[in-house]
């Protein structure tokens, strides 16, 4: 697949300071079926005819997936894209800092299993790990680098924004 027939679509990955001072990041874990089925992953999705930019496809899916209002998301910045050559998209990450209290959330049943409000510091070297996947489609194993989240493993596209969300904070006052 060529990059201009990739699709486009937007996370959002939403920043919080919870009442102990910890910074933690909003993920879900995908309902098992689907293309990305049980995988860990930010609120996003495809880019609709209706979303005048990526950041609004993102808003708009953090608000249908977490029930995460827009007037809440103050964007920090727009992270680096990610090409996900194996499924056909083109991912607009943008790391987003909620203001005010953390939200209730509000899952949406048929795409999301789970929220996961997971603390910064909890995606470091000792949750790090690499193993040597075969993945259908692959005409060899890989090795893949991924963080442990529980009992699940973050990783593809949602680890590579992980790594840019790192540099940020490296580098920027929250």
């Amino acid at each position: 697949m060529t990059t201009a027939q990739l699709i486009d679509s937007a996370v959002l990955a939403p920043l919080y300071r919870d009442p102990r001072g910890a910074l933690r990041l909003v993920f879900i874990r995908r309902s098992p079926h689907g293309l990305h089925g049980g995988q860990i992953a930010f609120p996003g999705g495809r880019r609709e005819p209706e979303d005048a930019t990526l950041l609004e496809t993102a808003l708009r899916e953090a608000e249908e997936e977490v029930g995460l209002q827009r007037h809440r998301v103050e964007v920090l910045t727009q992270l680096p894209s990610i090409d996900t050559v194996a499924t056909g998209y083109r991912v607009a990450a943008f790391l987003g800092w909620l203001n005010g209290a953390p939200p209730t959330w509000r899952r949406q049943d048929t795409e999301v299993e789970e929220i996961l409000e997971v603390r910064v510091d909890d995606l470091g070297p000792e949750e790090h790990a690499v193993e040597r996947w075969q993945l259908p489609g692959w005409p060899e194993p890989r090795e893949i680098p991924f963080y442990w989240i529980g009992p699940h493993k973050l990783w593809g596209a949602t680890y590579r924004i992980v790594e840019s969300i790192h540099d940020y904070l490296a580098t920027h006052t929250v």
